[in-house]
């Protein structure tokens, strides 16, 4: 277990914004996680928080959307929103590039974010294999992307850097 009064990583972290409480989410209900390693990290001024889906020109609150089977992502009425992600997508790879981040903690299940699991573009709820487009975006540049459960894992690989 390492001691959370160490030094921090010299890397800053990108973080989701709606992680840290900021009212990004498409529902505008807060997220905010609460744990040591988080609190250990906003102390040391290590994290960078962004929204992709706010980056790219989204509103908060917005309809939910999800990547469908041909690779767009589209709101349950049928409003193709692919070029906003793509937009928030390509802005969270230029701020995790100019800030020489290496890992990033995004949301799970999101569009945008997921790192592991994402809805399967019914709109039922169900959950598949697969990752968010700024996810997959952001490891194309080598930028190694966690899950908001798997922030041990995040100073691990930090540390070993």
């Amino acid at each position: 277990m390492h001691s959370l009064k160490k030094a921090p990583s010299p890397y800053k972290i990108l973080i989701s914004a709606c992680l840290l409480g900021e009212n990004v989410r498409y529902d505008a209900k807060i997220n905010k996680i609460e744990n040591k390693l988080l609190d250990n990290w906003l102390q040391h001024g290590i994290l960078l928080s962004i929204c992709p889906e706010v980056c790219g020109g989204l509103a908060t609150p917005r309809p939910a959307a999800e990547i469908q089977n041909d690779g767009s992502i589209k709101t349950q009425a049928g409003q193709d929103v692919s070029e906003a992600f793509t937009a928030g997508a390509l802005k969270t790879l230029q701020l995790a590039l100019e800030n020489n981040i290496k890992a990033a903690v995004l949301t799970e299940k999101s569009p945008s974010c997921g790192s592991s699991q994402i809805y399967n573009g019914s709109f039922d709820r169900t959950l598949i294999s697969g990752q968010g487009v700024t996810t997959q975006l952001l490891r194309r540049h080598g930028i190694q992307v966690f899950n908001q459960f798997q922030l041990q894992q995040v100073q691990d690989y930090l540390d070993g850097l």
